[in-house]
């Protein structure tokens, strides 16, 4: 696996065709340590939330929580990538990028027969997983630069948001959260899971900044509106319904 580039974060980083992607969830099931530390990194880089696993009972719980991406190893303790993906196949249809370090056609055969995306052999770009994620999560959310729920438009391009025609101010993190909840529309999510999508696994806070920053949003998006987009659901969390 190569790069030529340095690793760092951004705050609000954009694809080469203008698309923030900040939102998506990559989990990433790599039993290499040094391996899952760089397409960490590197993932994170492009601006997803990323998560790891370190084997394929690990991760196969992680990945039926619905993230936007997996990144999948073929080798990995308790359960190989083959196992892993068939199962994940059985309940979700998330797009699966398998890698792994035989180069046998049956090795690519297998994990496409069972349901990978796509197979990238070891050693590999970095550049060239990137456009692949890139291109699996185009597939998968075909209009990404625009995000509705009933008269709530979000312009990730121009990074504004708008409702019935009316601009609404957001700081970062209530842009975040707000890009979240209308990327995963209609689904209800605890408060750990808003954590984790927004301010990420590896961030030290308090998981009750999530009904501190709802209030916020209710206040600027709902607010003087009949029709209230962000709706609690009582012992859950909260969702977004269009």
């Amino acid at each position: 696996m190569t790069s030529d580039r340095d690793t760092q974060s951004f705050g609000n980083p954009v694809t080469g065709d203008g698309v923030a992607e900040r939102a998506f969830r990559v989990l990433v099931i790599e039993d290499d340590r040094q391996i899952s530390r760089v397409l960490k990194l590197e993932l994170e880089h492009e601006g997803y939330v990323v998560d790891v696993a370190f084997d394929g009972l690990a991760g196969l719980e992680r990945a039926l929580k619905e993230p936007d991406l997996v990144v999948l190893d073929l080798m990995l303790p308790k359960m190989d990538g083959v196992e892993v993906c068939r199962r994940i196949r059985m309940k979700s249809r998330v797009p699966i990028i398998m890698l792994t370090a035989k180069d046998r056609v049956q090795d690519r055969v297998s994990g496409l027969d069972v349901g990978a995306d796509d197979y990238l052999t070891k050693p590999f770009a970095i550049e060239e997983l990137l456009a692949r994620v890139r291109a699996r999560l185009r597939e998968r959310h075909p209009h990404p630069n625009v995000l509705t729920a009933k008269d709530l438009v979000m312009d990730r391009d121009r990074h504004e948001v708008e409702r019935a025609g009316k601009q609404i101010s957001l700081t970062a993190k209530e842009y975040a959260l707000l890009e979240y909840l209308l990327l995963h529309r209609n689904k209800v999510h605890t408060r750990d899971e808003l954590f984790n999508g927004v301010w990420g696994s590896d961030f030290l806070g308090d998981s009750n900044l999530i009904d501190v920053y709802i209030r916020y949003l209710r206040g600027k998006i709902d607010e003087g509106f009949d029709d209230k987009l962000i709706q609690t659901v009582r012992g859950v969390g909260y969702t977004l319904k269009d």
